[in-house]
C-alpha cells in the first residue's frame, strides 16, 4: 500500500491547519535558567498551579503575523522576505515584574513583564517587522497594544498576581521567526536575523591626539 505524505506548508494565502507564526526574541540558555527558577520559587511561594512552559519554549513575542492582503508569494516565504528586510537595533531585554494575566482560552498565564526601557524598544522592533510585512502583503493591526512579556505557565485556578522581582538581564541581538502547533506546545524557530549592534562610545587618548599635534609640544617646551 502506497504511503501518502500530506505537506504542512501554508498555501499562497492561508495557513496549513494547526500552524501559526510570529515574531520573537529569544533569552539565552543562562538566563533561561534564571526564568525557570523564578517560576518555581512563585509556584511554592503562591502555590501557583498549572501547565509549565517548557523551558526551550520560553521566549518573549514581538510580533504577530499579518493578515494576508494582496500577498503575491507563499505565506512563509513572505515572511522570511519581510524578516530580511528589518533593520534595528540590539537592545538589553529586562524582566522586573510577575502576574497573572487575564484568561484565555480558560487558561490564566502567568507572566514576567518587561521593564518601560525594554517596551519602548521591543515596541521599536515591533514596528519595524510590521512595516516589513505590509510591504509584502501582510497587515499587522493593534501595533501599539503591546506589553512584552514571558509567560511562565498556564492553568485554570491560578491566583491575582502583581509583584514585583530582581530584574533578569539579557542582550537582545537577533529575533527569529518561530513556527508553532496548536494543542502541542512545540515551537520550530524558522529563521534568525542580527540586529544592529550598538556603537561602543569613543575613547580619546589625550596623549596620542598631543603626539599627533607637533604645534602643542612645541608651546609645551617653551614653558
Amino acid at each position: 500500500m502506497e504511503t501518502q505524505t500530506i505537506s504542512t506548508s501554508p498555501t499562497r494565502s492561508e495557513l496549513a491547519p494547526g500552524i501559526n507564526y510570529f515574531f520573537a526574541v529569544l533569552p539565552d540558555d543562562a538566563v533561561r535558567s534564571e526564568i525557570v527558577g523564578v517560576g518555581d520559587r512563585f509556584r511554592k511561594s503562591h502555590r501557583v498551579s498549572g501547565a509549565p512552559v517548557g523551558i526551550d519554549s520560553l521566549h518573549l513575542s514581538l510580533c504577530p503575523m499579518g493578515k494576508p492582503e494582496r500577498l503575491r508569494q507563499p505565506l512563509e516565504s513572505a515572511l522570511l522576505a519581510a524578516a530580511g528586510e528589518v533593520r534595528a537595533r540590539g537592545f538589553v531585554a529586562a524582566l522586573d515584574s510577575a502576574m497573572r494575566f487575564s484568561a484565555k482560552d480558560g487558561q490564566f498565564p502567568f507572566v514576567l513583564c518587561a521593564d518601560t526601557a525594554t517596551i519602548e524598544s521591543a515596541l521599536q522592533l515591533r514596528r519595524a517587522i510590521a512595516a516589513a510585512q505590509s510591504r509584502v502583503g501582510l497587515q499587522v493591526s493593534g501595533i501599539s497594544s503591546f506589553l512584552p512579556h514571558v509567560t511562565l505557565l498556564r492553568g485554570h485556578a491560578v491566583d491575582a498576581i502583581e509583584e514585583s522581582i530582581a530584574s533578569i538581564q539579557w542582550q537582545v541581538s537577533e529575533f527569529v521567526l518561530i513556527r508553532s502547533f496548536f494543542g502541542q506546545s512545540m515551537h520550530e524557530v524558522v529563521g534568525r536575523w542580527p540586529l544592529a549592534i550598538e556603537p561602543e562610545p569613543e575613547k580619546h587618548d589625550l596623549l596620542a591626539e598631543m603626539a599627533s599635534m607637533p604645534e602643542l609640544l612645541d608651546l609645551a617646551d617653551d614653558e
